[in-house]
């Protein structure tokens, strides 16, 4: 076998560290895990500025926190676009080899037909040139 790598490795090699990187906070970013994680920090936060005692250093309307979310907000938007097009140029990547995969296997399937189509004509030549014989005598 010529090239034993699947297209989805031969993809995976072709990337840099900074197409793997958003590749990686997009999925981390997509998840349950990242959602959970998040809204307790923002229970955290909340509950931490109105229990606090003596400093509130974000209070009620949470304006700092507002601007963290906005910045991520502002980050996480190109990140997952650039996941996306990724995507879709593995996705092109995918369907390129399959269609090179049908068309060696659509060449292998006519090439069995011609020596199955040879073997036919051998074997009524064969037939034939028995049955000349048999007439013959």
């Amino acid at each position: 076998m010529a090239n034993s790598k699947t297209w989805h490795d031969t993809h995976k090699d072709s990337l840099k560290f900074g197409q793997r990187l958003a590749d990686s906070v997009a999925n981390g970013m997509g998840s349950w895990r990242f959602i959970i994680i998040q809204s307790i920090i923002v229970l955290v936060w909340m509950g931490l500025n109105v229990v606090a005692i003596i400093k509130h250093w974000d209070p009620y309307p949470y304006i700092l926190l507002n601007l963290l979310f906005s910045t991520q907000a502002a980050y996480a938007a190109p990140i997952i676009m650039m996941a996306q097009n990724r995507q879709n140029q593995r996705d092109r990547a995918h369907a390129d080899a399959d269609f090179r995969t049908n068309v060696e296997a659509k060449k292998e399937i006519e090439e069995l037909i011609k020596k199955l189509d040879d073997i036919e004509i051998e074997k009524l030549d064969k037939i034939l040139a028995i049955l000349e014989r048999n007439e013959k005598k």
